[in-house]
């Protein structure tokens, strides 16, 4: 076929390859930017200004709600017995999310390739998750060598489960189509595992990953209640407690600021890492054009 009757079939519909590649993503326009960062912002300003407008105007003790001004300050005041708690909390956390990572995906591809090792494991592992961690814990503190050690495996055993069912899920929703393709050129299992699997489940293993980086926070705070842990190397758990007991409630206001602003770090980070494996190919973060 000539170039005169190419230009002409594409004038007539036909679709040159240029046509054909994909459209790159739309840019987010400077507005929607603006927006997404303004209105969450003005929303706290909004929301800090009337706790303070609240406790100024009624005159409320600091005992009972301290102002948005103490809590600052107690927060400049006590950042170093915060900061070393903080450092401790967030070491259990990340300590317990990284033991569980590797652990549930781990259990996760075994179970998926045997059948005998998912009827053995499975059961067991649903019983160590609807089993309320604060029952067990002090069974775990009484065993574990070290409370430092019987923190780590009661974060462990919260943020392990999430992970877990959702590779397990991932693994088990491949399409069949593809398996029998597979198949039919002579991939071995671990090619299948490999180029396939694993590719397929990771939107799903990263979903339990948001999940279980939360629920590992929680677990360590929870565990350092029970555990009732003082000293230098305390977190900020017990920070909590002795605020309380002692009636320093805006350093109690200032520790719950920082647990609060290490689950938003924690979420954002996890969502960082599932956007930026999945922004290129997977629907959940190809943003759509219309």
């Amino acid at each position: 076929m000539s170039a005169r009757e190419s230009e002409k079939r594409i004038g007539e519909g036909a679709t040159s390859i240029e046509d054909q590649l994909p459209l790159p993503p739309p840019k987010v326009s400077f507005g929607e930017r603006f927006a997404q960062i303004f209105v969450p912002a003005a929303m706290l300003v909004l929301l800090i200004g009337i706790w303070h407008f609240y406790v100024t105007f009624n005159d409320v003790p600091h005992y009972i709600l301290p102002s948005p001004l103490l809590v600052a300050q107690s927060l400049y005041n006590d950042w170093p017995v915060l900061f070393r708690a903080l450092q401790v909390t967030v070491e259990i956390t990340f300590s317990a999310l990284a033991l569980a990572l590797v652990g549930s995906v781990a259990v996760a591809i075994i179970m998926s390739q045997w059948r005998l090792a998912e009827l053995a494991i499975f059961p067991y592992a649903v019983i160590l998750q609807v089993t309320p961690i604060v029952a067990i814990a002090p069974l775990i503190i009484i065993y574990a060598p070290t409370t430092h050690a019987a923190l780590l495996i009661c974060a462990f055993l919260v943020a392990f489960f999430p992970i877990l069912s959702n590779t397990i899920q991932g693994l088990r929703s491949t399409d069949h189509n593809l398996l029998n393709l597979f198949e039919l050129y002579g991939a071995n299992r671990l090619q299948t595992l490999a180029l396939l699997k694993i590719p397929n489940a990771l939107p799903y293993f990263l979903a339990g990953l948001r999940i279980a980086g939360g629920l590992a926070l929680i677990a360590a705070v929870v565990a350092e209640f029970v555990a009732g842990s003082a000293g230098a190397d305390s977190g900020l758990a017990f920070r909590l407690l002795e605020s309380q007991y002692r009636l320093l409630i805006p350093r109690l206001y200032a520790a719950l600021l920082l647990l609060s602003l290490t689950g938003v770090v924690i979420f954002f980070a996890t969502s960082l890492i599932s956007h930026l494996l999945l922004r290129k190919w997977h629907e959940s973060a190809v943003r759509r054009e219309n």
